[in-house]
């Protein structure tokens, strides 16, 4: 293909219109317009896209706010999205300023949990030389620690906290520094949690406004232990590491921390960079995804884990989970991969209509793999699930070019699958 096709091509794509407008549970929104705040009663999951990792801000209905994740890599420009709004400030730096606003339109001005699913840096922050030191702690300032600089947290919580030596102790600086900062919370008697498989109760409203709607949050998987879906029972699905050569120990992706957010009749799934991949069925215990989305069971909104790679989705996960639409956080030249939408699409393995987002997607990829990426919802933006009360809810992608969260689309109202059955 010539450079002239290539760069028509590419324009084609980007130029493709977006879906009309739709109103908003409580209150109606237009494209050009800024997403309209958050209002009591309204539960917000915000995937951020910086174009350098993964962040998820939920806004849970009483105004609480948790922040699964805030990434931040230093891969260069040949195979990693543009840093976005842009390079002026590092990508944890406008995850923070993003919170902030939310934080605003709750009247809060802290975040009441930050979970981190897993310890690689598009999740907590690389950590190069030109890394800042922080001025509250003996760390440096990448992802994670760049929110937490800018915005008071009060609870933390990871998959390992207190020994981080499972499967085996990180030395990698990106995974050191984070302690680094977990042990500085520690030392100032800041809450840190470990994330408690089974429970709904660890994440749980603070109250900041009085609602009538139930919600909650279930933690589905961590460490490769499982909620059984009945009280807080788990299973484990690793074997022993003394029985394992050290090459075949679960590795970080697989350890990922996951959870089920339940708004009424309204289910969202997400379980970090959890992967199903068992080496072609060599080690079946490895398949840890669809263990957490049959524990899960159907839910309406859902990312496709570890940013839509060949080892995220299997045929199982997508059929148990069969949302009305998925999440894809992207910002590698690899990510979506062409069989994880091949799956997410196929009503041979749910029926019905359903809508695939991702948050930031590199132009190389949209030109290889155009025959599955056109049939995108959105190919770079944030990615706004507004919920209300009745379980109906709305997607909105807003710009992120600038701060001034500009509604570019609206998708919806859909209803919940559970409301509809």
């Amino acid at each position: 293909m010539s450079d002239r096709k290539r760069r028509q091509l590419i324009q084609a794509i980007l130029s493709a219109p977006l879906a009309a407008g739709a109103v908003l549970p409580g209150r109606a929104a237009a494209q050009g317009q800024s997403l309209p705040a958050w209002q009591p009663g309204l539960l917000d999951i915000h995937h951020i896209a910086t174009g350098r990792g993964n962040a998820t801000l939920m806004v849970l209905p009483d105004g609480t706010t948790l922040l699964m994740d805030a990434g931040a890599t230093d891969d260069s420009l040949d195979v990693s999205f543009s840093p976005r709004p842009d390079g002026s400030r590092r990508p944890g730096q406008w995850i923070a300023r993003y919170i902030q606003r939310r934080l605003k339109e709750t009247g809060t001005q802290a975040l009441d949990y930050l979970m981190v699913s897993h310890f690689h840096p598009d999740h907590t922050g690389d950590v190069g030389a030109d890394a800042p030191p922080s001025r509250l702690g003996p760390y440096r300032l990448s992802g994670v620690t760049d929110v937490a600089e800018m915005v008071p947290i009060g609870t933390v919580v990871d998959r390992d906290f207190p020994g981080y030596d499972y499967p085996t102790v990180w030395t990698a600086p990106f995974a050191t520094n984070y302690f680094s900062y977990v042990k500085s919370r520690v030392t100032k008697g800041q809450d840190v949690q470990r994330f408690r498989v089974g429970t709904d109760k660890q994440f749980v409203g603070k109250g900041h406004h009085r609602v009538p709607g139930k919600f909650g949050v279930r933690n589905l998987v961590a460490n490769g232990e499982v909620w059984t879906g009945v009280g807080e029972g788990t299973v484990k699905m690793f074997p022993p590491l003394d029985t394992l050569d050290r090459k075949d120990y679960p590795n970080e992706n697989l350890c990922s921390s996951g959870l089920r957010l339940d708004y009424g009749d309204f289910r969202y799934f997400s379980c970090g960079d959890l992967t199903s991949y068992t080496y072609d069925g060599e080690q079946p215990w490895r398949d840890v995804l669809t263990a957490a989305a049959r524990a899960s069971g159907p839910v309406d909104v859902a990312t496709a884990d570890h940013h839509g790679l060949f080892d995220g989705l299997s045929a199982d996960t997508v059929r148990l989970l069969r949302p009305q639409a998925w999440m894809i956080q992207t910002w590698h030249i690899s990510q979506p991969d062409l069989l994880q939408l091949e799956r997410m699409f196929s009503e041979r393995l749910y029926p019905g209509a359903r809508e695939v987002y991702a948050t930031s997607v590199m132009k190389e990829n949209l030109v290889a793999n155009r025959r599955m990426l056109s049939r995108l919802k959105s190919i770079d933006g944030h990615i706004v699930v507004r919920v209300a009360q009745d379980g109906t809810f709305n997607i909105f992608v807003t710009d992120n070019a600038d701060e001034s969260d500009r509604v570019k689309m609206v998708s919806g109202p859909h209803r919940s699958s559970r409301k509809s059955a």
